[in-house]
């Protein structure tokens, strides 16, 4: 059986080298190789931002919340996907005008605010992509181990080959194209390997039934966590900037996020519904809690083999986003690099990042630094297009949004050395006071330093 799961494996990575290589254009220059400029319509787009933003994290994170903290975090979490898309949905056609040949976030801050901005936005966006590519392959490894007897360094080692090879390639116009065949395909066996999971439920007692969770006020403060966490740290993704610039126009850019939005909180809504189901039926989530996974323990090969491929498929379509992503943000930031380097770039800087992956440590604790810094500049930077802001307010607001970070472990801790360690997540887990006092303090301080001095721009 491993042979055979190893086959479908396989068979599925090499129908995305194919995809992915057809879309190469043989005399492709760097721009189209980052931007696919002005080439993707409204549908693609969809697709690919659904297929972008859906990576193995779905499988393990919604149905936790859903089973441990219940509904209302759940919704606060499938708001907080599609949120970015939502955003790039009305702010990206005005980004577009701002800065019409613009390929990166980080060109687009330097456009307002110079270079210094630019370089702290780009390192943000850099460590948050390097702990989201590490965390999907590390994912693929352990479901994998969970749902076969294949060797996971196997698959880890796959993935980043397969997709290396389509985007060191094809660059953004392979991902795109491999992106629209992923999104369907995730769509179909996600509903075919949900639809299976839940027959599998033991019979529920409809007398003793109840929601999981925490009560509502906890359940609202994880919500509202979760929204803020996800949405800064996908506004900093270079990925969907890209897509902003692939658009054919801004009014495709504007349907093609919010259809992607909009099937994103579809997505992992219904995820997350099988996580409460399975708490609700009173299955055994496991230690720790896999609510997903649960539902699929000693399932037979006929169904365990389409949900490694769903899992393939989804960590597949966000590392072959992020890949590219990484590479276009180190060409932009240094000019004068060719579509060779730019090629070599993306392969060199897959190395640690699979030697990482193959370790199976969590990144999780990272992951939400990596989150709290996006939370610290995500408004001072998309505050850009209002032409009262100027450099010193966009750095005035990142300062102060490190500063509202560690302040209330201060006031809490009565130390600052208290307000950093809670703003640095001990034990991995979220929360709120960090994330709130990071997102008001850069809001309330650009703002006002905006108002008093004024940058002087068209």
């Amino acid at each position: 059986m491993p042979y055979l799961t190893l086959a479908v494996l396989g068979a599925a990575l090499l129908l995305f080298v194919w995809l992915g290589l057809r879309a190469r254009r043989s005399h492709a220059e760097l721009d189209d190789f980052l931007t696919a400029r002005n080439s993707q319509g409204a549908q693609a787009l969809g697709l690919s931002f659904l297929a972008s933003g859906m990576g193995g994290w779905i499988l393990f994170a919604p149905p936790e919340v859903g089973a441990l903290v219940g509904p209302v975090a759940l919704a606060g979490y499938a708001i907080g996907a599609a949120l970015p898309f939502i955003v790039f949905a009305f702010c990206g056609p005005a980004i577009r005008r701002y800065l019409p040949q613009g390929s990166s976030i980080g060109e687009f801050a330097q456009a307002c605010y110079g270079a210094l901005v630019r370089r702290w936005v780009a390192m943000i966006s850099l460590l948050y992509m390097l702990c989201f590519l590490i965390a999907e392959l590390t994912a693929i490894g352990a479901i994998t181990a969970m749902l076969s007897d294949v060797n996971p360094a196997l698959v880890i080692l796959g993935v980043a080959v397969a997709t290396l090879i389509y985007t060191a390639g094809g660059g953004l116009r392979a991902s795109l194209m491999t992106d629209r065949w992923q999104a369907w395909l995730l769509l179909a066996l996600l509903v075919v390997v949900g639809a299976v999971a839940l027959q599998r439920l033991p019979d529920m007692d409809s007398s003793s039934m109840q929601l999981p969770g925490i009560p509502v006020g906890s359940a609202l403060g994880v919500a509202l966590t979760l929204i803020i966490a996800v949405t800064a740290a996908n506004l900093f993704h270079q990925g969907y900037w890209q897509r902003v610039w692939s658009a054919r126009d801004g009014a495709s850019l504007g349907r093609g996020a919010l259809l992607g939005g909009l099937i994103t909180v579809i997505v992992v809504a219904i995820v997350g519904g099988l996580g409460i189901a399975a708490a609700m039926s009173g299955t055994d989530l496991g230690s720790p809690p896999i609510p997903f996974f649960a539902l699929l323990m000693d399932a037979s090969a006929w169904l365990t083999i389409p949900a490694l491929v769903l899992a393939l498929t989804l960590v597949a379509s966000s590392v072959d986003t992020l890949q590219n992503a990484i590479a276009s943000l180190a060409v932009t930031e240094k000019k004068g690099l060719s579509l060779t380097s730019a090629r070599w770039i993306t392969v060199l800087l897959m190395v640690p990042v699979v030697l990482i992956a193959l370790q199976g440590i969590s990144v999780l604790r990272l992951f939400l630094i990596a989150d709290l810094l996006c939370a610290t500049a995500v408004v001072p930077v998309l505050m850009g297009l209002w032409k009262r802001m100027g450099a010193v307010a966009a750095i005035a607001g990142c300062l102060a949004g490190l500063l509202g970070a560690v302040l209330p472990g201060w006031v809490t801790g009565g130390s600052f050395s208290s307000g950093l360690l809670a703003a640095s997540f001990p034990g991995a887990i979220p929360t709120l006071a960090p994330f709130l006092g990071a997102l008001l303090a850069s809001s309330l301080v650009s703002i006002a330093v905006a108002l008093i001095m004024p940058a002087s721009r068209k």
